[in-house]
């Protein structure tokens, strides 16, 4: 199972949209699991705050990140995007 990670922080409202519309896919399907770290909680450690203090929302596919994501792809154009950072991951 490959594993997607989006790095977000409470509060940032495109951190949230994408953290929303990534979960309303079928990520098991794909054989992804998503995990969701907030970069501000305690416990995070300082070198990924400082590296994606003024970059969130970020998403990293097995360690390697992904291009940014347009906010406005939703449902399908997304899944599409998700499904083309696979096959260039392989």
């Amino acid at each position: 199972m490959k594993q997607l990670i989006l790095y977000s922080r409470t509060g940032c409202c495109l951190c949230e949209g994408l953290e929303s519309r990534l979960r309303d896919l079928d990520l098991l399907g794909l054989s992804i699991e998503l995990t969701v770290i907030d970069i501000d909680a305690s416990g995070t450690p300082q070198e990924l705050k400082a590296r994606y203090d003024l970059e969130v929302p970020v998403l990293a596919l097995d360690g390697s990140e992904l291009p940014r994501v347009s906010p406005r792809l939703t449902g399908e154009g997304l899944l599409n995007w998700l499904q083309r950072c696979l096959s260039t991951a392989l």
